[in-house]
């Protein structure tokens, strides 16, 4: 770093602190306080006992009630702002001017090492002690004033004047006497003024305001508004415009807001510029010097030989070394040995034929920690014997490399398992068809879907769901080998990559492993989860020659695997393609055939085994399709559940099945009870009571004469739901029977507790 001669620019807190501090106890009454403040001139009091409790300030008046005598009498205890915000004496000013903004405070009350209060600082002392006549001269003060946001009429109480000044968020409200056509203002300062007097008053505000105002023009510069305000004692002008309209006030705050913006857009322009910085005149040199110390990049001087002669406070946070540590030392104490000599051969070519370079490197902190940078490195020529230093300025970009790590996962890796996704799992398998194509060998893919999940998703929720996918994604993993391929695609859709294959059995032994490892049930928050998976595979180049062929025929396999029963594996085969066909021509017209009228019931009698009489019909549903002709219950009705409208469905049938057997009944046909099937989807996702009383109440049909039947898929995975459903609907007088009882999970010690 360069070292300042100019004492001047190099300004701390100690140099501009006023060290007459004004205290008092924590019971000194408010208007005591504001009278002492009054009296000494200050816009602060320090509230301490044996340790330093608070701070009131002018700016705090804003707060009282000026209606309220009592308010005048309370203790300072009570409106005081503690914490205090408190600032070393060695802060820089120029850094001073920016906390105040952070912080929002007007005042800093100075602490030495033991936290003891030493002096005071204000906006003003920053103000009256910086450099500021190059800033403000060129700036104007249409820039920086506050525009009136609500004018007070001069007969407004002092109250409004106090809220008008909370609301703005300002230190003065301008008032306007319509009577005498004539502005003034009120002040935090006339406030302080009042309150000091220790009196309330129901005097207008016009009574209290400060007139004829002391204006200044908006194109006037912002350093002839200063010496105004400084010449005349005061804080606040009113601002007019050319034809002398009063447009808004401006104040010591917005002076010094102006000063920060100043200081951040001089710091931009100096660490952007460095190496011309250092070549300019001497008084550039110091600019550029405050801003060197100011900067949070770490900043690092050598000479010819690599020995270190300087380096900035930013330097000690990112390398954790202090100056006296490094002052002497080479440089190269930083490296970090992930670069090899040719890497430093081209980095210092560079700077010899360019004079500069730029680029990430691998240093190391004093702690040994090995860490990113972004690091320039400039070479500067100086004095008449051209002898060269080097700049080195770096930032630690260590969060800079976490974050493109994430979006790099986010581009190429699934979120939620950590599993490679459809793009990086379609690279794989261009680079893998190169390789099997060159050395002739077999690929497999395959096409992994879970069997049922989405009822694990409706019966315990997504977060079980997703529990489920990462166990089952760890598993998959844990029983592939090293060099194949894992992916997740989609929601419950899985896809694995074998190379180097030779024989198309060693995939089928693959398969079966995995299957097997699969299908063992899945503990998870205390919920045992039995989750068969359908498998699809495509082999190259028998089944394709490229990954949208491949991927196209192991879906298709393992849709082929799913309709024959599920829980296994099936291998493409060409005939599979027309399988496929017929199956996307049922979804499209299925999704018609409500529309267009194409569902139809048939009605099959229950008969008494001994006396033939009829005890129950049971309505089949059919659907014939003009082009498909008779389609099957078992191809169309696991299509409907997998699109979504089997709710819809179920309901036609419970509808019209209702509504033939109120024609029996008022034709005097006594055939018992009509059996509907409900599906298991319909059962846990659709509505089922509302939809039976809906159908009921239109078709006017006798409860007692439905029976709902339902297999025990309903009720295998939430009987207690299942439970409460089934006994709303035998509420209604509905039967509800058990269909198809022991083909799937049956227990005789549930049954006993369905409602059937």
């Amino acid at each position: 770093m360069l070292h300042s001669k100019t004492a001047e620019l190099n300004l701390i807190v100690k140099d501009i602190m006023q060290t007459s501090i004004l205290t008092c106890s924590p019971e000194t009454k408010i208007n005591v306080a504001a009278n002492r403040m009054r009296a000494r001139n200050i816009s602060s009091i320090i509230i301490k006992s044996n340790l330093t409790l608070g701070i009131w300030t002018e700016s705090d008046c804003r707060k009282i009630d000026f209606s309220d005598q009592e308010q005048f009498n309370v203790s300072i205890s009570e409106l005081m702002n503690s914490p205090v915000e408190t600032i070393k004496p060695e802060v820089a000013v120029n850094e001073l001017a920016t906390k105040f903004r952070h912080h929002g405070v007007r005042h800093f009350v100075v602490v030495d090492n033991d936290n003891l209060p030493i002096g005071i600082v204000s906006q003003t002392d920053v103000i009256k002690n910086q450099g500021i006549e190059y800033y403000l001269q060129a700036k104007l003060v249409a820039s920086s004033y506050k525009k009136s946001q609500k004018l007070l009429e001069h007969n407004s109480s002092l109250d409004n004047v106090a809220e008008q000044m909370k609301i703005n968020e300002c230190s003065s409200t301008l008032i306007f006497n319509s009577d005498l056509k004539q502005y003034g203002i009120v002040t935090e300062r006339d406030l302080l003024s009042l309150l000091a007097r220790g009196e309330c008053t129901k005097k207008t505000a016009w009574h209290h305001a400060n007139y004829p105002l002391k204006t200044i023009n908006a194109n006037h510069s912002l350093y002839s508004a200063y010496q105004q305000l400084i010449s005349n004692n005061i804080r606040h002008l009113a601002v007019a415009d050319d034809n002398g309209a009063i447009i808004g006030t401006l104040s010591m705050d917005n002076i010094m807001f102006d000063i920060e913006l100043a200081y951040v857009e001089e710091l931009h322009q100096i660490v952007q510029q460095r190496d011309s910085a250092l070549r300019e005149s001497k008084k550039h040199l110091l600019v550029a010097e405050k801003i060197i110390e100011a900067s949070l990049d770490g900043i690092m001087i050598t000479n010819e030989q690599g020995s270190i002669i300087s380096v900035n406070p930013a330097f000690t946070r990112v390398t954790g070394y202090q100056e006296e540590e490094v002052l002497g030392q080479n440089s190269n104490i930083l490296s970090s040995g992930r670069h090899n000599s040719e890497f430093y051969q081209q980095l210092w070519l560079c700077i010899l034929e360019k004079g500069v370079w730029q680029g990430e490197i691998w240093n190391k902190r004093k702690n040994s920690e090995i860490y990113p940078q972004w690091l320039t490195i400039i070479e500067i020529s100086e004095g008449v014997d051209n002898s060269k230093i080097f700049a080195a300025i770096f930032s630690d970009i260590s969060e800079r490399k976490l974050a493109e790590k994430r979006i790099e996962n986010l581009a190429f890796y699934d979120e939620l398992t950590q599993l490679p996704n459809r793009r990086l799992f379609f690279d794989r398998v261009e680079m893998a068809l190169a390789t099997a194509h060159r050395k002739q060998n077999q690929l497999a893919l395959f096409f992994i879907d879970l069997d049922y999940f989405k009822e694990v998703n409706d019966n315990f929720g997504h977060r079980i769901g997703d529990k489920l996918l990462q166990s089952f994604a760890k598993r998959l993993t844990d029983s592939s080998k090293e060099g194949d391929t894992i992916a997740r695609i989609g929601g419950d859709e899985f896809t694995l990559l074998l190379t180097d294959m030779r024989e198309v059995d060693h995939i089928c032994k693959a398969c079966s492993r995995i299957v097997e490892k699969l299908r063992q049930p899945y503990h998870i928050e205390g919920h045992a989860l039995n989750i068969t998976t359908s498998i699809g595979i495509s082999v190259y180049p028998e089944d394709g020659t490229n990954k949208e062929e491949l991927m196209k025929n192991a879906d298709i396999a393992m849709y082929r695997a799913k309709s024959i029963g599920r829980n296994s594996f099936q291998l493409f085969t060409p005939k599979m393609n027309a399988h496929s066909l017929e199956r996307s021509l049922i979804q499209s017209h299925l999704r018609l055939a409500l529309d267009n009228n194409e569902l139809e019931l048939n009605y099959q009698a229950q008969i008494h085994g001994v006396t033939t009489k009829v005890m129950g019909v049971e309505a089949l549903l059919r659907w014939f399709n003009p082009i498909l002709g008779q389609v099957s219950p078992a191809q169309f009705i696991p299509m409907a559940e997998e699109l979504g409208f089997i709710a819809e469905i179920d309901h036609w049938v419970l509808e019209h099945a209702c509504k033939q057997r109120k024609l029996w009944l008022d034709q005097d046909l006594d055939c018992g009870r009509i059996a509907v099937n409900i599906s298991a989807l319909h059962f846990h996702q659709g509505n089922l009571v509302a939809s039976v009383e809906s159908v009921l109440a239109k078709s006017q049909l006798p409860a007692e004469l439905l029976e709902i039947e339902v297999t025990e898929g309903c009720f295998i995975k939430q009987m207690d739901k299942a439970t409460n459903i089934l006994k709303q609907i035998k509420n209604m007088g509905v039967k509800v029977a058990l269909d198809d009882f022991g083909t799937g999970f049956s227990s005789l010690s549930y049954l006993t507790s369905l409602p059937i």
